[in-house]
C-alpha cells in the first residue's frame, strides 16, 4: 500500500502517528521532499527534490526477535534495492544501517523509531543530489555514474526487498540474517572509530556481529568490545 505526498514534515513522523491511530503494516509514505527530515543521532536530513525519502510500518508480533534487529532488515532492503538500481555501482554495509560506496562515501541513511507495538523505518536514498561540506563523506548515485529510476519505481522496489527480508527475519533464525548483513558490510578486519553515546571514542577493528547484532570490535590489546550503540566512522 502506497501513498505520496508532494511535501511533508517528515515521513516518519507522519507515518508514527498513524501507527498510534492504526495504521496496518505494509503501509508505506513517500515524499517529495521533506521540511524536516531527521536522521541518526538527530542529525538533520536534507530532503530537496529527487531523492528517496520514504517510510513504512512494521507491526511486532509474538516470536517476533528482537526489534532492535529491524535496522538489519531495512539495512539489507536499502542494500538490495541499490544493487537492483545501479549494479555497476558498489556498495558496502557499515554498522548498524548505513549504506557507502565503496569508498565510504554515504549513500543511504535508515531511522527506526517505535510507537507501541509499531516500527516505523524511514530511508533516505541518494538517487541524484548529495549535501556537501557536512564533515563527512558522501555522494549519490547519479555522481557514481549510475542512471537509478525515479523516487516511485524505487519505492516499490525497496518495498518488495523489505517485505522479502522481513519475511526472512520472521522465518529463519536470526542468524541467516546478521551473516546477510556481514556479507554485504566492509571486510571484518576493517578499521573503525566508534564515538559512544557518553563521549567516549575508541578505535578498533571490525570482527563481525554478536548473536544479538551488537558490532564486535577488536581493541589493541586484542580485547573484544561489543557496542551496542554508537556512531561508527571508517578511518
Amino acid at each position: 500500500m502506497f501513498e505520496q505526498v508532494a511535501l511533508t514534515g517528515s515521513t516518519n513522523a507522519d507515518l508514527l502517528a498513524r501507527a498510534a491511530a492504526g495504521a496496518p503494516e505494509g503501509l508505506w509514505l513517500r515524499a517529495d521532499q521533506q521540511g524536516g527530515g531527521r536522521g541518526r543521532m538527530g542529525r538533520d536530513w536534507a530532503s530537496p527534490a529527487g531523492n528517496l525519502y520514504a517510510s513504512t510500518i512494521a507491526r511486532l508480533v509474538p516470536g517476533d526477535s528482537s526489534p532492535s534487529t529491524l535496522a538489519f532488515v531495512a539495512a539489507l532492503a536499502a542494500h538490495d534495492t541499490i544493487g537492483l538500481i545501479a549494479p555497476d555501482v558498489a556498495i558496502q554495509l557499515k554498522w548498524p544501517n548505513d549504506v557507502l560506496s565503496a569508498n565510504g562515501q554515504k549513500l543511504c541513511g535508515i531511522l527506526l523509531e517505535r510507537a507501541g507495538d509499531a516500527i516505523v523505518a524511514g530511508f533516505g536514498i541518494n538517487l541524484v543530489w548529495h549535501p556537501v561540506d557536512i564533515g563527512r563523506p558522501v555522494s549519490d548515485l547519479g555522481a557514481l555514474g549510475a542512471n537509478p529510476p525515479a523516487a516511485q519505481a524505487v519505492c516499490e522496489i525497496l518495498a518488495d526487498q523489505f517485505a522479502s527480508r522481513l519475511q526472512q527475519w520472521r522465518q529463519q533464525p536470526l542468524a541467516n540474517l546478521l551473516r546477510a548483513w556481514e556479507a554485504a558490510a566492509h571486510p571484518k578486519g576493517t578499521a573503525l572509530r566508534v564515538n559512544l553515546p557518553d563521549g567516549e571514542q575508541i578505535d578498533g577493528l571490525f570482527a563481525g556481529l554478536s548473536d544479538d547484532g551488537a558490532l564486535r570490535l577488536r581493541l589493541a590489546d586484542s580485547e573484544i568490545r561489543a557496542i551496542h550503540a554508537a556512531d561508527i566512522f571508517l578511518i
